[in-house]
């Protein structure tokens, strides 16, 4: 496992970084060769009770899993962050298997990622070059509950056409097609 510990408004302290060391281990029993970013962070408004917050982003083979979780003591958070990075991987493991090998044997070798570019007079301030895997809605919306965001972008594999999914006020989804 490759994991990277960073410190924000805080010292990442040798106990601290070998706890979340020991702690993310039990992942690594579950997913192959993960690349682990954990931001450990103090928030420093005074009246927020939970304090110490813990972020971490796995990239894997699959989806990008990524879970956030706040306490009012750092190893509180990471422990809780471990539990919750726990149920994504096993739903992963799980509700995904069946339908990640119906859709390969569907579909083919994935298609390479359509780049972003980015304008010079924009208000752009960051860029992500990504695979758009071809996948159901219903896939898509897994992806989309895996990561955490608010909408995720994937090709289609019934129409071939780049689809988006969302997250609605109402906690229910809606898909995006073009004409």
């Amino acid at each position: 496992m490759q994991l990277q510990v960073k410190g924000r408004n805080l010292e990442v302290s040798d106990a601290i970084r070998s706890y979340a060391e020991q702690k993310l281990a039990k992942l690594e029993r579950q997913l192959e060769d993960p690349r682990v970013e954990l931001e450990l962070a103090l928030e420093r408004n005074p009246s927020i009770a939970a304090k110490h917050v813990a972020e971490a982003t796995i990239w894997t083979r699959g989806p990008v899993l990524r879970a956030r979780e706040a306490s009012s003591d750092m190893r509180a958070s990471i422990d809780q962050l471990v539990e919750k990075l726990e149920r994504q991987v096993t739903r992963y493991r799980h509700q995904g298997r069946s339908r990640r090998r119906r859709a390969a044997r569907a579909n083919g070798p994935a298609p390479e990622g359509m780049p972003v570019q980015e304008e010079t007079e924009s208000m752009i301030v960051k860029t992500k070059n990504f695979a758009v895997n071809p996948m159901t809605p219903d896939e898509a919306v897994l992806q989309l509950e895996l990561i955490g965001h608010d909408f995720f972008v994937f090709r289609n594999a019934d129409s071939g056409e780049v689809n988006v999914v969302y997250r609605r006020r109402d906690a229910q989804y809606g898909l995006i097609e073009p004409q």
